[in-house]
């Protein structure tokens, strides 16, 4: 019976936690940041979405269903179709962005993204496994309610019904989003640990000579000795495997935030193509862990839809 009772109320718990309000900015500013760095990222496949998706390039063969690095093989499309793919594409991502029909939108845009990942595998990257995965979580979230098109439109019946424009919104796509930075840190911080990172200590110096260097790689790079890199390798591995501890302790939350954001704006200012990458991800962090006082001030402060 005690059993019993501690799963219901541990269930109890968890539904409570799950469906808790949080601040509406939380997940508006997801909707807003999340499709422009995916399409940002994106841009320059889409700029030639005939040989990308098309049958214009060239496409990796079909490896067959038992090979685990094809999961699933997609034939090339027609020009006009992967134009029209593309066209769709961006559509969808910027009509989400905008807070037009967002979660019809956002419903489009999984379904797209997830074509083009699997579509093109060679140009498959992090931003593009992870593209269809936020558009489900915000196709299933509450998104639009502020800062957008659709409550923009509102504001007619608003003004005439007295009612006024949500501040909070209750969805457990919000607790996905919090859950998902700090599953997606560890699995990195393991997968750094189980290889050189552990073993060597310049695995992060030896990134600063790679094709994808900027010139603030290159004056860091001279600016600061050998061992400093050693460091931030140590306190990269840090944040990243212990990081559901860190965002998990509303004590160590903040320098987590802090320590995060600070971290992606370095990967985007030092090596200049995953600066999309970086743009998703402190935009994750940003909408997910600020804290709420902050964040409801910050609506306050917009007095507009």
């Amino acid at each position: 019976m005690s059993s019993a009772l501690s799963t219901t109320s541990l269930g109890a718990r968890l539904e409570r936690w799950l469906s808790e309000p949080q601040p509406a900015l939380r997940i508006e500013i997801l909707r807003i940041g999340a499709p422009l760095a995916i399409l940002g990222f994106m841009s320059s496949r889409i700029a030639h979405a005939d040989e990308w998706i098309g049958d214009a390039g060239f496409r990796v063969p079909d490896l067959g269903s038992s090979d685990f690095r094809q999961p699933l093989y997609l034939p090339a499309l027609p020009s006009w179709a992967a134009w029209t793919v593309a066209a769709v594409l961006v559509a969808s991502g910027l009509s989400l962005a905008a807070g037009f029909r967002p979660r019809i939108a956002a419903g489009i845009f999984a379904l797209v993204t997830a074509w083009v990942a699997l579509s093109d595998r060679l140009a498959a990257f992090s931003v593009s496994k992870l593209a269809p995965v936020i558009a489900i979580a915000l196709a299933a979230s509450p998104c639009g309610a502020r800062l957008s098109i659709d409550a923009w439109r509102a504001n007619a019946k608003r003004r005439k019904k007295a009612r006024e424009l949500p501040t909070t919104v209750s969805s457990g796509s919000v607790r996905f989003f919090q859950l998902l930075v700090p599953i997606i840190y560890c699995a990195s911080g393991i997968a750094k640990a189980r290889g050189d990172w552990l073993h060597h200590p310049y695995v992060l110096w030896t990134h600063l000579h790679d094709t994808y260097q900027t010139g603030v790689t290159v004056a860091l790079a001279n600016a600061l000795p050998p061992f400093a890199w050693t460091v931030l390798q140590g306190g990269t591995l840090a944040l990243e495997s212990l990081a559901p501890i860190w965002f998990g302790l509303r004590k160590t939350r903040p320098f987590a935030l802090a320590a995060a954001v600070t971290m992606h704006a370095m990967i985007g200012l030092m090596f200049g193509p995953v600066r999309y990458f970086a743009m998703l991800m402190a935009t994750l962090l940003l909408a997910s862990h600020l804290p709420a006082s902050v964040l409801e001030r910050m609506l306050r402060r917009l007095r507009i839809s």
